[in-house]
């Protein structure tokens, strides 16, 4: 019986004192996909809808309510003007505007669309995406990039903020 309880207690112990190392990782996915047809890059992105509020107070010094009943055509505004700013694209080194399109929530991840219009051939293809990590440094933002069936994947941190790939 002592045993037990001995069992018993450590367990607890041992439960208490590791769920206070859990720690929330930060990322968020991006899909970079050249539609040669359509003369265009399309991106998704994928990104933890609680974090974007949280960055978009922080540097708004507004309350937002992104992906609620709550939210107003101003907060779209923000998050346009937020995304724009903080992800962009050069196409054989010229920079080309990146249009954002549209968001939908799928349970607590909110799914934004843009594209790049007017690309006839990529050479070369620069991205620069810090979406979040003004807000957070441990932010990490997985961009998958797909062009002419070439498939490269991208890691930006707070340390590695663009990367560029040839073609």
């Amino acid at each position: 019986m002592k045993k037990t309880i001995l069992y018993a207690f450590i367990g607890i112990l041992f439960l208490s004192l590791t769920a206070f190392s859990v720690h929330k990782f930060y990322v968020a996915v991006y899909q970079v996909n050249y539609a040669a047809e359509k003369k265009m890059l399309q991106i998704t992105s994928r990104i933890f809808v609680d974090d974007l509020n949280n960055a978009l107070e922080k540097k708004y010094n507004k309350k937002v309510y992104l992906g609620t009943e709550k939210e107003s055509p101003e907060e779209m505004l923000l998050l346009k003007k937020y995304f724009l700013e903080k992800f962009s694209v050069k196409v054989n080194g010229q920079t080309k505007p990146v249009n954002f399109l549209s968001k939908e929530l799928e349970g607590d991840i909110l799914i934004c669309y843009c594209n790049v219009k007017e690309i006839a051939k990529i050479n070369s293809l620069e991205i620069f995406n810090t979406v979040l990590i003004d807000w957070n440094t441990e932010q990490q933002n997985i961009t998958h990039v797909n062009v002419l069936g070439e498939k490269k994947s991208i890691l930006f941190t707070n340390s590695n903020r663009s990367e560029m790939l040839k073609y």
